[in-house]
């Protein structure tokens, strides 16, 4: 009840500051055209309604009626966004202090951030502030524990190197903070974690701050991976309606957004329809795109099915030195099959030296040298893969434990009976959070805070593995098809 009253006051306090749905909106003259939206309680309902989704991100934005791809369907004015600028010039002390420190674009809205959550209802953004979760799942609020269960090289090193970025961060942040006179609950570790992990998960590209803005009602889209349907021009995400993006003279209707982005005419942060929705239908957002590792470091979630998912195997050491290709372009697609890249360097890394220089043009172009040398391809990608999995637990493990930790738990001894004995990782759990201490009646939130991203490690390595599965797979079709 108390959450409904705050979504409550915080979408009339939206709507006052103009920020609205309404299909009527006359860009062109920053005026709104609907007659009742000055007397509307909610900025949404003519377009969109905030709904939840429990399968697909949680709480999320519904389309309320059909809707036409690239269609304006919110407006947000500058005067609504929170930036670094926009907090700094509202508050003396800030404006004073801030100058006298060498901090990046990101550390300056973390302080100023913490700075305007220390105000509380004083606060001219208290109501959507109130908006914000009390924690996140990003890489960098990993301990040690968690970091471990991600399991692959690759993903603990990108996990410890967060952990490691956002302490740098907050150790040089606290002289400022000091000055600022900081009570030493926003001055932890802990709430720069939170204040950083708000500005990775929620914050929107602006032209004049690096640190990017946040942007109410508009921070509220959920996440969909970029597909087929678009491409990447440049850093904008446009529409792929059948131009070609070759220098041609496009239609610049068919170029539209189809995202978020900061329009300069209108003053206003502007969203459109990335595709058709029915009424009824959750509207989402791409963000760009990542991989489910890059996802869990910067918004603390992944997706069951990711299309720009991507998975490593070490790779022979003289393949760099044959080609041109960057390593980052080296890998196993999220259907399992080798990356473009991955198959013209294996290729001409399976190649005898004396002959590769007369067939690197076969292997550049995409096409197999022979059968014999795409038979040795294939068989050294899935003997990789293999021995990869094989260094890890098998995905059949990692299911099973994680129908275990899908139940309810009502008590600290009711999870200490549901995983002590299982693994050797279960019985780590539970010492890494003080679980087998018989005297411990009441879950924790803590534990349970680390329960929740364990098993965001699991699932993240089981897509992993499955990667790796999928392209032993496919590897044994082609060197049957070609035998």
């Amino acid at each position: 009840m108390e959450e409904a009253v705050k979504l409550e006051n915080f979408m009339e306090w939206a709507t006052a500051l103009g920020i609205s749905d309404s299909p009527f909106i006359n860009v062109d003259k920053d005026e709104l055209q609907c007659p009742n939206h000055r007397q509307a309680s909610s900025c949404l309902g003519q377009t969109l309604s905030i709904s939840y989704f429990p399968n697909a991100g949680g709480r999320g934005l519904c389309a309320v009626r059909d809707l036409q791809k690239g269609q304006l369907i919110l407006r947000v004015p500058k005067s609504a966004l929170m930036t670094s600028q926009s907090l700094i010039l509202n508050d003396h002390r800030l404006s004073i202090s801030i100058p006298k420190f060498s901090l990046s674009s990101t550390q300056i809205l973390t302080v100023a951030l913490l700075n305007e959550v220390a105000k509380g209802k004083r606060s001219w953004w208290y109501l959507y502030l109130t908006q914000f979760p009390s924690n996140y799942d990003i890489l960098s609020s990993f301990d040690q524990f968690e970091i471990q269960a991600l399991h692959l090289d690759d993903a603990t090193w990108a996990a410890e190197k967060a952990l490691e970025k956002a302490k740098m961060e907050w150790e040089s942040a606290t002289t400022i903070m000091e000055e600022l006179m900081f009570k030493p609950h926003y001055m932890s570790f802990k709430a720069w974690i939170w204040a950083s992990a708000s500005i990775s998960s929620r914050t929107m590209h602006i032209p004049w701050d690096a640190a990017g803005c946040f942007c109410p009602v508009g921070d509220l889209f959920n996440y969909a991976a970029p597909g087929e349907e678009q491409v990447l021009y440049g850093d904008l995400t446009v529409a792929d309606t059948g131009a070609r993006l070759d220098g041609e003279q496009s239609d610049a209707q068919s170029l539209r957004l189809t995202d978020g982005v900061f329009e300069e005419e209108s003053a206003a942060y502007c969203f459109y329809a990335r595709r058709n929705y029915r009424k009824g239908d959750q509207v989402l957002l791409s963000y760009g795109t990542y991989t489910n590792l890059e996802l869990l470091e910067h918004y603390g979630f992944i997706l069951d099915g990711n299309p720009n998912d991507k998975a490593y195997v070490p790779l022979p050491s003289d393949l760099h030195s044959l080609c041109s290709w960057p390593g980052d372009s080296l890998y196993i697609q999220q259907n399992g099959k080798p990356s473009f890249a991955l198959l013209s360097a294996m290729r001409l890394w399976a190649t005898p030296t004396h002959l590769q220089k007369s067939v690197r043009h076969l292997a550049y172009s995409g096409s197999p040298v022979s059968n014999a040398n795409e038979i040795i391809v294939m068989e050294w990608l899935a003997k990789k893969c293999r021995l990869v999995l094989k260094s890890l637990t098998s995905i059949k493990e990692d299911k099973s434990l994680l129908s275990v930790m899908d139940k309810e738990f009502e008590s600290a001894m009711e999870l200490k009976c549901a995983l002590l004995g299982l693994t050797d990782e279960t019985c780590a759990f539970l010492k890494n959070n003080n679980l087998l201490n018989n005297e411990i009646i009441d879950l924790p939130r803590k534990a349970i805070r680390s329960l929740d991203k364990w098993k965001l490690a699991i699932r993240w390595r089981v897509k992993y593995k499955m990667m790796l599965c999928d392209c032993i797979s496919y590897c044994i079709t082609v060197i049957n098809d070609l035998s």
